[in-house]
């Protein structure tokens, strides 16, 4: 039988798409990449991957050995997970990635929790808006806003992501406030380069549906700093509700259309495989009770 080394190092290249992308995730070289799966081939009898200079693809074989090897890897890693910890105690490490400002607002504190309550477990948390890869970077688990990319992954819709239209009460001293969304093209208005489209806000209200088509010259990548820049009065931003209701509140900010239904986004939970270490599985029902009850659909 191969062993576990093998096994994982063939995911992982099939996974990252490369063997230099696999040799970076398990900390070896390309080259011991290369013999670890030659050695799987050879030891079957069969081509699991073919290579060009350019590319690289599996094989009919390879594809049947790819789901038989992360069922194996899998099973290895609850047996492990099973064994090393007293019963009812979670321990290990977890590496998860999720959006910056659902970070702040929600995120962070969720995770503290769980991480009192269970010392023994080490959470790696990376927020970032951009999406990264779970497989390549080595990730157990992600929390991802809007639509999904088809993939393998395993997702569960936990939550509703909520946006709003803001402006700070100087700029609209100066520059009066949009009446109707077609209003927005002629107005300042702040994009959020990690929107997509980033330059479309759709609005809707009585079954109608607007979507406007806007134009700015502060383009941003990051919503706090969005704030930051509409508080100056620097003009409208389409940005989390999260982010902006304590300045509402306020009255540092104020909305825009408000009697208008702004943009809502789905709140997924995604990971590689169904079967997961008995950590994050609880870790990741404790992200679908609590954004569900703080971000209901």
């Amino acid at each position: 039988m191969a062993d576990l080394d093998a096994l994982e190092t063939f995911t992982r290249a099939v996974r990252t798409g490369s063997f230099a992308a696999a040799a970076r995730v398990l900390g070896i070289t390309p080259a011991m990449v290369g013999r670890r799966i030659q050695g799987l081939e050879q030891r079957y009898g069969a081509r699991l991957i073919e290579r060009t200079t350019r590319a690289q693809r599996l094989t009919e074989a390879g594809e049947t050995f790819l789901r038989h090897a992360e069922t194996v890897l899998d099973a290895a890693a609850e047996l492990e997970d099973s064994m090393r910890a007293a019963p009812g105690r979670l321990e290990g490490r977890i590496r998860m990635t999720g959006p910056a400002t659902l970070g702040v607002f929600s995120l962070a504190g969720i995770v503290a929790r769980f991480q009192a309550a269970n010392p023994a477990v080490t959470v790696e948390m990376i927020l970032s808006d951009r999406r990264m890869d779970l497989i390549a970077d080595g990730l157990g688990l992600a929390v991802r806003i809007g639509e999904l990319q088809s993939s393998s992954m395993i997702a569960r819709r936990v939550g509703t992501y909520r946006l709003m239209l803001v402006a700070s009460p100087d700029y609209l001293e100066r520059h009066g406030a949009p009446a109707a969304p077609g209003e927005l093209t002629a107005a300042r208005c702040l994009i959020n380069l990690n929107m997509s489209p980033r330059n479309r806000w759709p609005l809707s209200r009585g079954g109608r549906q607007e979507v406007a088509e806007v134009e700015g010259g502060l383009q941003i990548d990051n919503g706090e700093a969005l704030r930051v820049a509409t508080l100056e009065g620097a003009g409208i931003a389409y940005l989390p509700t999260d982010l902006v209701r304590a300045d509402v509140a306020a009255g540092r900010l104020v909305p825009i259309l408000a009697d208008w239904q702004m943009l809502t986004l789905p709140i997924h939970l995604i990971h590689p495989s169904r079967r997961v270490p008995r950590r994050v599985a609880v870790l990741l029902e404790i992200l679908a009770e609590e954004l569900g009850r703080s971000h209901p659909s």
